[in-house]
């Protein structure tokens, strides 16, 4: 009798599996880091196959320490870090590059020379904007920059896959090659009026369509892994943002998330209406079920997390995030700090790939305190940032946002967010949404739950509620929106 959901939650940092029981409570998760590497400024590369040992290591390990055989595991759920880019040689399995992460900037210059003539294309058929962030410059890259590439592109030899498509061919022993439409929806390859491969994007970036996957829907077959004895099936997929956002149950129009990871994620489901932005967001594929396509207005902010990480390791100052939310709360009030943390750019509404990071008013009694909670806050202006550009696309005034992801966790940042969006923040009990989206929709996919039955079991562990003087909060944005102006104009040619 199965018993089980296993989410295979593979990040930017690190990969994790994830056990659910019938109740769809989590049992156990395990999860390893993996290497980061940075050949150049701007690069980040990960190695596939490190990610794939890594993914089946945890996996194993998860199995092992609860005892469980693979015949009492209903399905495996699969949620990724989006966009990183891998190219593979079908024939040995191996890839002919290190995958290209989503943070990597490399291909600015390409895309330079694509806006002025494909600008208006992309964004119409597919809800983006042209950008480095997205996989179809990176394969680009690949292909143009690795040795006898193209030509095996070209006589259909390699293959491409974001990093579920990498952990699909892997586990199925290279008997599928598929993704689902919320990742198809980021490589800047697929029309997302069509849900189909665009050949007129394709041969713009001269990336052959042979090297493309199969599209199926989130809550599709996607072949069967074997464990032990077992034949376990992959019955849900979804890139990690979409995945977050269907696990905290946004699944009605107007319903909005927001995931503070490594980067910080803020989704508003826009239902059958794709939402044309006129404020430098996204508009994506949510998810697709049964043939039947949700979409999504996206906000996304290239460091949040990743800024605690800075104080840890780059600056040294802090040795665990933990330690940010104590050092926030004795911070001197009457230092006005502020970090502006573009240290790969900034994204939405900005789109400003060339801006670096910044600090603003220090003085000699400005400390790791005053820094630490500069840094929480400039996640939380991220924020209110990208919502104010989606609540002005849409027309739709949030009062709730749900959120998620381990930075969160921290209550000074969780306050300070409410306090300066002036919305109510509610965190669940289970802060791992992005791993309990991929596991609701492979446990739909195989029919062990049904819709009714997870929204019994969702919970509220904390509501943050906005209490921070209107005078107060104004001048906190008045502060941020000058830090903003100026950090941009510091490689400008102005005075």
């Amino acid at each position: 009798m199965s018993k089980y959901i296993v989410s295979l939650d593979q990040g930017t940092s690190s990969c994790r599996a994830v056990l659910f029981n019938e109740t769809a409570q989590i049992v156990d998760i395990t999860q390893h880091e993996f290497a980061q590497h940075f050949p150049k400024p701007g690069w980040v590369e990960h190695d596939p196959m490190e990610i794939w040992t890594c993914q089946l290591g945890v996996l194993n390990e998860l199995l092992m320490n609860n005892g469980i055989a693979g015949e009492e595991i209903a399905a495996i759920g699969i949620t990724n870090q989006r966009e990183t880019t891998v190219v593979w040689n079908k024939n040995t399995g191996k890839p002919v590059y290190n995958a290209i992460v989503w943070q990597d900037k490399r291909t600015a210059d390409i895309c330079e020379n694509l806006i002025d003539d494909w600008e208006p294309i992309v964004r119409e058929k597919t809800g983006l904007l042209i950008n480095a962030y997205f996989s179809a410059t990176k394969i680009k890259w690949i292909l143009d920059n690795v040795e006898g590439a193209r030509a095996l592109a070209e006589s259909g030899d390699l293959l491409f896959g974001t990093i579920d498509t990498w952990l699909i061919w892997n586990l199925t022993q290279g008997q599928v090659h598929a993704t689902d439409c919320s990742n198809a929806s980021r490589t800047m390859l697929f029309n997302i009026n069509t849900a189909q491969w665009d050949d007129n994007l394709l041969d713009a970036l001269t990336v052959p369509s042979c090297m493309l996957p199969t599209v199926k829907d989130s809550n599709a077959h996607f072949g069967d892994c074997h464990i032990g004895g077992a034949s376990v099936p992959i019955t849900g997929v979804l890139g990690d943002q979409q995945a977050a956002l269907f696990g905290q149950l946004s699944w009605q129009k107007g319903e909005a998330k927001n995931t503070y990871g490594t980067g910080c994620f803020l989704l508003l489901n826009t239902g059958d209406e794709r939402v044309i932005s006129d404020s430098g967001l996204l508009t994506t594929i949510a998810w697709r079920m049964n043939g039947h396509i949700v979409y999504a207005l996206e906000g996304s902010v290239f460091i949040a997390g990743a800024a605690i990480q800075w104080l840890r390791d780059g600056l040294r100052i802090i040795d665990n995030a933990q330690e940010t939310e104590s050092l926030a709360n004795a911070a001197n009030n009457d230092e006005h700090v502020v970090v502006v943390p573009a240290f790969v750019g900034l994204g939405s509404p900005y789109w400003d790939m060339d801006v670096r990071g910044a600090v603003f008013g220090l003085s000699l009694s400005s400390g790791k305190a005053e820094l630490a909670r500069a840094t929480l806050e400039s996640i939380a202006f991220q924020t209110y940032d990208v919502l104010m550009a989606m609540q002005k696309d849409s027309e739709l005034q949030l009062k709730t946002l749900k959120v998620d992801g381990g930075a969160i966790a921290n209550n000074y940042l969780a306050q300070f967010q409410a306090d300066i969006l002036d919305v109510i923040i509610e965190r669940p009990h289970n802060l791992e949404s992005t791993a309990t989206g991929a596991a609701y929709m492979a446990g739909l996919g195989a029919q062990f739950w049904t819709e009714e039955f997870i929204q019994q079991q969702y919970r509220i562990e904390s509501s943050f509620i906005a209490n921070m003087p209107k005078e107060k909060r104004e001048e906190h944005l008045k502060r941020w929106q000058k830090a903003i102006v100026r950090t941009r104009g510091w490689l400008s040619d102005s005075p």
